[in-house]
């Protein structure tokens, strides 16, 4: 199993790009908001039930992905100083289960994000989807480090279309190439 594990900030185009990846290799797609969306319906964004569960949906998917061969790509917004224990549950749970993990931090101009966040496309996951909010997060969060201890690959994609980068990821990591695409999603 091969874990791709795309990180960065909102709107900078993570699961436009893991779309685009998996196109090439058949890789499932699970990303950041998949889980959200499952929990926030029972309970509030950032209670304590609600953090805990969304972390085990994540953290045993790419377990249980890792012991079944599942390749897959996953999908976070990173924010240093706050979320280094979720990124090593995750790459733990790909590790211990036989998994390889990849790093990939998308990066992005922040006028660009800003043109970005308010998308149409970005409603279908309830993202964030306001320059305001968009804002506020480049202010409170360091959100275009480096996750510090992974060898992470960093791709600027503030004028790369998705499927460039996509390739890019693909090339600079070895991931193969999909044969018949019998594991997308």
């Amino acid at each position: 199993m091969e874990l791709l594990f795309i990180y960065g900030p909102p709107a900078v185009g993570k699961l436009t790009v893991a779309k685009e990846v998996a196109k090439l290799t058949g890789f499932k797609v699970f990303h950041n908001h998949l889980s959200i969306d499952a929990i926030l319906p029972v309970f509030e964004f950032g209670s304590e039930p609600f953090n805990r569960l969304v972390e085990l949906i994540r953290v045993e998917t790419v377990a249980e992905a890792a012991r079944r061969g599942v390749d897959l790509i996953y999908t976070f917004c990173f924010a240093k100083g706050l979320d280094e224990m979720h990124v090593e549950a995750v790459e733990k749970a790909a590790r211990e289960n036989g998994g390889e993990v990849h790093f990939v931090l998308l990066t992005c101009e922040p006028d660009e994000l800003r043109r970005r966040v308010v998308l149409e496309d970005r409603l279908e996951y309830r993202k964030a989807n306001t320059v305001e909010m968009m804002n506020k997060f480049l202010e409170t969060y360091d959100l275009t480090e480096p996750i510090p201890y992974a060898d992470t690959i960093v791709i600027d994609n503030t004028e790369l279309l998705p499927e460039n980068a996509a390739a890019r990821i693909v090339a600079s990591t070895g991931l193969k190439a999909a044969s018949g695409l019998n594991n997308q999603q």
